[in-house]
């Protein structure tokens, strides 16, 4: 009976399964304990930038008519072209047409051209729209369009050229607002020692402006969607353990080849498919309360293991008689049984505490936990050790008195 490993076996289920059930309760949904043990592990944190970082509402800023063109034409033939894009950039332009109830013609060979932009025929025009790699792998020159689209990009816009016919047409500049919550985020991710990673495919003058504003050290700019996974297989060949945090299907190989995938739930089926955690809201902060519940439940299953083995290692020695030559006392099967029950109750109700989380305040409360919250849990401690030290006792009396 005392030699029955029941503590052993509820000691990490237990935790596990009131910690995801707690991470559910603040909208994050983990995958397993494996999950939520390896949140607790990461060193590197890779964020998307568009739908992850920003609020995935792009909006068109400015539009700038070169070569006798209209504005008014600009963005009808680029609208025309991008009505088939599903590019979050595209339907931007798309929108801000139809807000100015321009009519939209029907375009052809419209063709996709990953990381670079979109052509098309217009109305008998060939209209090629996306960022300078696309019209320089055309021959089309940027004549009086590449300051002002730099100018644009430093402060945050993703400018998209456009060209008509192989020549240079103007540019179309849109951009995306921060989540509220991502300084936030980024500078408790700073504050617990993660490097933090931005992930994008916009040129290196906006990704560094939204940088800026996100307070993000670290860019990986210019990155065609193929190599996020690449990115994410650098950073682990450092020794770094990675987390990737993104929403978009072409985030789904990163988010499987990260340590630790991160799907915003307001985002592609395909990308939280292929993650470990969702974050249900979408919101930023919940990926430092996924860390903090996740060394919380770690640290509850670290103390029902050595409570377990604490148990077994004393007792069972004491049911084999290692008393009797000395105190001439044996321990009764009622009393070993009721020592296991003991063993079984102290490691549930000490992950049972687990209820009690809250999502830290900030950093610090992670990294160092308040004097009451400290009281607490060394209270409980002692608390079982003193119920230990007592059932002991008893066992011992009632053994001796039986003699």
């Amino acid at each position: 009976i005392i030699a029955c490993p029941c503590a052993l076996g509820l000691a990490t289920p237990t935790a596990i399964m009131v910690g995801t059930g707690k991470a559910a309760e603040h909208g994050i949904l983990i995958r397993g304990g494996e999950a939520l043990e390896q949140a607790r592990r990461v060193t590197a944190i890779l964020l998307d930038k568009t739908g992850t970082l920003t609020a995935g509402k792009p909006k068109v800023t400015d539009v700038l008519a070169a070569n006798g063109l209209s504005e008014r034409e600009l963005l009808r033939l680029a609208a025309a072209a991008e009505v088939g894009s599903e590019h979050p950039l595209g339907e931007a332009i798309v929108a801000r047409a139809r807000e100015l109830a321009i009519e939209l013609p029907a375009a052809e060979h419209f063709e996709s051209l990953t990381g670079q932009g979109i052509t098309a025929v217009v109305d008998g025009c060939r209209v090629a729209l996306g960022n300078r790699a696309l019209l320089e792998h055309q021959g089309v020159t940027l004549n009086g369009t590449a300051e002002p689209g730099m100018e644009l990009a430093q402060v945050g816009a993703t400018p998209m050229y456009v060209a008509i016919d192989g020549q240079i047409a103007g540019l179309i500049a849109v951009a995306d607002t921060l989540r509220p919550e991502s300084r936030e985020a980024i500078a408790e991710l700073t504050a617990l020692g993660l490097e933090v990673w931005m992930l994008t495919g916009d040129n290196q003058a906006t990704a560094d402006a939204v940088a800026r504003q996100a307070g993000v050290e670290h860019v990986l700019a210019e990155v065609l969607p193929e190599q996020k996974a690449d990115k994410v297989r650098e950073l682990q060949a450092t020794g770094k353990a990675v987390a990737m945090v993104g929403d978009g299907i072409n985030d789904a190989p990163a988010l499987a080849q990260a340590d630790l995938g991160i799907a915003i739930g307001t985002g592609a089926d395909v990308a939280m498919a292929a993650s470990d955690v969702t974050l249900v809201g979408g919101d930023l902060r919940g990926v430092v309360t996924a860390i903090a519940l996740s060394r919380k439940t770690v640290g509850a299953i670290k103390q029902g293991l050595f409570w377990a083995f604490a148990y077994n290692v004393l007792l069972v020695p004491v049911a084999m008689g290692a008393l009797y030559p000395f105190f001439h006392v044996l321990l009764s099967p009622v009393l070993a049984a009721a020592a296991m029950a003991m063993s079984s109750v102290s490691v549930v109700t000490n992950a049972l505490r687990l209820r009690g989380f809250q999502p830290p305040k900030d950093a610090n409360e992670i990294l160092h936990p308040g004097i009451r919250v400290r009281v607490t849990e060394y209270a409980y401690l002692a608390t079982i050790a003193l119920l230990a030290l007592a059932v002991g006792a008893g066992a011992l009396w009632f053994s001796r008195g039986g003699m």
